[in-house]
């Protein structure tokens, strides 16, 4: 029973730690005018601020493991978490854009450090034991604390202004910084060893980058939506506050939707049905946004179709992978994942300044979907066809 507790215990901590890393992601995006009223700049610049966070990753992903090995979890986590309110810091005694530009840097290595391992850390504790349900759990805070971001720094800031916004996210990494420090440890039966040598090859290495490009695209034009959602409904004239409560509802409804897209996945056995329904319910509910019909309905569907396929899109790299190259082959996975979701908010920031509206990053949202479905396509023959290749 206390081990039972213990891990419990470890999930919150790590639940909370990751929502400050949401929660400071998405500041950018949340309070996207103040940036451009502020600063000075234009919605290219607020992409590529948004995207900057994720920089790092394509660096991070691929050692994280390794790193992991050596130093341990929670030396990682605690410096990834510290990173990030150091970030937190600097962009509160900043002045110039700049600068804002080197505290997201900052920000996203410990961001991502603390995702890569603290993932790895819900596996160790959770390995055989219920691991589904926490590492939806753990998922989850992703999108909470993107829509508590959402629906808290507008109000924050139209009370104090944009420090009190920034010094709130700051709070928040200092809150996980200290759970980490404080009352974190790894699991008793974590271990490190060396990495299996050889990466995937042939059809397993097409179907691994065609799955991660999935993920990535699907995450990519999310970010889109919500990134640029708070932006395209007040040049529509709502107020940043209404703009951004209403985009939130998209995350909202991808933290309650997204378990249930995995048990149907599992129960059913149509886990490409469940992920292609997912993908039309998402492209359903950009276009509707996009077209100009009420913004509520559009971005509760973006919510519910992640949720469905989020779940099962995820199981896809291990129908691709065989266990000796399945650790390298998550670590290029992850890879993939952080250099798309990089350029995707700097691809749909160009778009909203080239078109002179944020309508155009949900262009680019749809067309992600859409590419999704033909990559879906091509995972489904490699694994029809089944693992025919072996590593070199």
């Amino acid at each position: 029973m206390e081990h039972a507790a213990a891990r419990w215990r470890m999930l919150a901590i790590l639940f909370i730690a990751r929502t400050a890393m949401a929660f400071q992601f998405q500041m950018v995006g949340a309070l996207s005018p103040l940036f451009v009223t502020t600063y000075g700049v234009g919605l290219a610049d607020i992409g590529l601020l948004v995207g900057l966070y994720f920089a790092p990753g394509i660096v991070i992903a691929l050692p994280g493991g390794s790193l992991s090995a050596r130093f341990g979890d929670k030396r990682l986590l605690v410096l990834g978490s510290a990173l990030m309110l150091a970030g937190g810091a600097l962009a509160l005694l900043v002045d110039g854009f700049a600068g804002q530009i080197a505290a997201r840097l900052i920000a996203g290595v410990g961001g991502v450090m603390l995702n890569v391992i603290g993932t790895k850390a819900v596996a160790d504790w959770f390995a055989g034991r219920e691991i589904s349900t926490a590492m939806a759990i753990y998922i989850n805070s992703w999108p909470f604390g993107i829509a508590l971001a959402l629906a808290v720094l507008p109000g924050v800031a139209a009370l104090g202004g944009l420090d009190w916004a920034l010094g709130s996210s700051a709070a928040l990494a200092a809150l996980g910084l200290g759970l980490l420090l404080g009352l974190f440890r790894a699991a008793p039966q974590a271990a490190g060893g060396a990495l299996p040598a050889g990466w995937p090859h042939g059809a397993r290495r097409t179907g691994l980058v065609a799955a991660a490009l999935i993920w990535a695209f699907v995450n990519a034009a999310l970010i889109l939506a919500f990134s640029f959602g708070p932006a395209l409904l007040t040049q529509r004239g709502l107020p940043l506050v209404a703009a951004s409560g209403l985009t939130s509802l998209s995350l909202w409804m991808l933290a309650l939707c997204a378990p249930f897209g995995g048990i149907l996945a599992d129960r059913t056995g149509a886990r490409d049905g469940v992920i292609l329904c997912g993908l039309a319910v998402f492209g359903a509910g950009l276009i509707s946004i996009r077209i100009g019909l009420p913004p509520a309905p559009g971005f509760a569907l973006i919510g519910i179709g992640t949720g469905l396929c989020a779940g099962p899109i995820m199981t896809l790299p291990a129908a691709v992978l065989d266990p000796a190259t399945r650790a390298l082959g998550m670590g290029l996975f992850f890879t993939l994942y952080y250099a798309v979701t990089l350029s995707g908010p700097v691809l749909g920031g160009w778009l909203a300044a080239l078109t002179g509206s944020a309508a155009g990053s949900f262009d680019a949202a749809v067309v992600l979907i859409g590419l999704c479905v033909l990559l879906l396509l091509l995972v489904r023959r490699i694994i029809a066809a089944g693992p025919h290749d072996r590593p070199a």
